[in-house]
């Protein structure tokens, strides 16, 4: 009997170039970046301007309530973009837990 070969197996292509995929990749970080910076400016700004009418209102114009309504801002600005990044990179809903 004689000995039959089997046919060399095709190499699937990808659907996109890889060129094109880390160029989508790219963008897709760099807006992900852009959202995280703009969220910062406008959260930080509004924690502020909270603290600073609350200082003026109730605290005799101290400096001390601006500066926690900026810190406040700018970390809920840490936590979204935290998450968003967590989300883009396919981690969502995987949960760790250390001993």
């Amino acid at each position: 009997m004689p000995e039959t070969t089997p046919p060399p197996a095709v190499a699937a292509r990808p659907s996109k170039p890889v060129s094109e995929a880390l160029l989508n990749e790219k963008l897709t970080l760099t807006k992900q970046w852009d959202k995280c910076l703009s969220s910062l400016l406008i959260r930080s700004s509004l924690g502020l301007s909270f603290g600073v009418v609350f200082s003026v209102l109730l605290f005799k114009r101290r400096a001390w309530p601006a500066f926690v309504g900026l810190g406040f801002g700018a970390g809920r600005a840490y936590e979204e973009c935290n998450g968003g990044f967590l989300r883009g990179a396919g981690k969502e809903g995987v949960r760790v837990q250390r001993p």
